[in-house]
């Protein structure tokens, strides 16, 4: 639901596309898709809840290798996809220049100064920056008191930002959208073990700075007509996007086992990557051809069709062979790190000795032996355990 907001927002409010103001054919649709891009807002929500409960229990390199397979490979056909278009079909954006489309590659674009490819995009460099945070909480291990203690953090950096006139704080703490992230957490948290004061408390206060941020988002994403427009059906949009993560942390949805819920969910990344200025041209390519109603579903079951081929052909294939690399380049780091240099490469005159037990008297000689066959059972137990992973 969250992604079809974002794309009715797009097709339906913004004039990319179709030359006019879409409220001249639409005004009913107009008014009712005009705060479609809460959907971001309802995205990062479900991310730190999502994020908290699949990092539970990982290891840093675990969490790294299944945000990169799960983010680049759609990613990457969207870029190539939607680079195509805008290059053989410019009406409505070029594609810019080569540069910007390798650079787009990365996903780290925004970081360099380097424009997005599509505009979607810039909701991709917050979960970027929301991954990497958190990747110190999976570093020392994932618990309820190191997520309460990253929320409390999170949560002060937000409001230090604003005062401290300082681009790297503000750049790291992204304060319009951390609190939706952080009650994620917080609602994970109660859903995992029980609802307390203070994780309701975590979430009031997330819930408040989040209220407080929507009047410049909606200026942010109405423009001009944030100055005629009201800001009340987005403060309700938050409101019921938290309630829905009440319910869910709660259980009441525990009982929901509808199998077609999981294939619509899988579709939601890549409509979300693909639709926008693919989109776009098609509308403008087709505007006077066919009658907006007929363009707008044909290009709506277009984008959900090419978004199941990517999921079908792409995601699953390109995931599985990206998390099988890292995987491998992971344990080869490790090995590297537990053995060091091999004899016979450079810096193997450096490589460390194990150290030889020499006992002052019988009573340390035991305790040394016994010392050297734990370190011994230790090692193997590493060895062991680094392959299994």
């Amino acid at each position: 639901m969250a992604a079809l907001m974002v794309l009715g927002y797009h097709y339906l409010t913004l004039r990319d596309g179709w030359g006019d103001d879409p409220q001249a054919f639409s005004p009913g649709l107009y008014h009712l898709a005009q705060f479609g891009w809460l959907g971001v807002e309802v995205f990062f929500l479900i991310s730190g809840f999502v994020i908290c409960m699949s990092a539970w229990g990982r290891t840093l390199g675990d969490f790294v290798k299944s945000r990169v397979s799960r983010l680049y490979p759609a990613y990457w056909v969207a870029v190539i996809l939607t680079a195509s278009v805008l290059t053989l079909w410019p009406c409505v954006r070029s594609a810019d220049s080569l540069e910007t489309v390798l650079t787009n590659l990365t996903m780290l674009q925004q970081g360099v100064g380097v424009s997005d490819l599509d505009d979607v995009y810039w909701s991709l460099f917050v979960e970027l920056k929301f991954y990497l945070l958190f990747a110190l909480v999976v570093y020392k291990g994932v618990t309820y008191r190191r997520c309460v203690l990253f929320c409390g953090l999170w949560t002060v950096a937000g409001v230090v930002a604003y005062k401290a006139d300082t681009s790297f704080l503000s750049v790291w703490a992204v304060a319009p959208y951390s609190p939706y992230f952080i009650a994620g957490i917080a609602f994970y948290l109660m859903h995992r073990f029980r609802p307390t004061m203070l994780l309701w408390a975590i979430v009031t206060v997330e819930f408040l700075l989040a209220q407080h941020y929507v009047k410049g988002r909606v200026v942010m994403n109405l423009g001009d007509k944030a100055a005629t427009a009201h800001d009340w059906p987005a403060r309700i949009g938050v409101v019921m996007a938290f309630l829905l993560m009440a319910v869910i942390a709660l259980g009441l949805f525990d009982g929901v086992r509808w199998r077609w819920l999981s294939r619509a969910g899988s579709l939601t990344y890549p409509l979300y990557l693909l639709h926008m200025y693919i989109g776009f041209t098609l509308i403008a390519l087709l505007r006077h051809r066919l009658p907006a109603p007929v363009l707008l579903l044909s290009i709506i079951a277009l984008m959900l069709v090419l978004s199941y081929a990517v999921n079908r052909w792409v995601e699953r294939h390109v995931g599985v062979w990206l998390r099988n690399g890292i995987d491998k380049g992971l344990q080869e780091m490790r090995r590297g790190s537990r053995e060091g240099p091999s004899p016979g490469r450079p810096g193997a005159a450096w490589a460390p000795r194990r150290q030889r037990v020499t006992p002052t008297d019988e009573g340390d000689g035991e305790k040394s032996l016994a010392r050297a066959e734990r370190v011994d059972r230790a090692e193997k137990e590493s060895d062991r355990v680094g392959t299994l992973s």
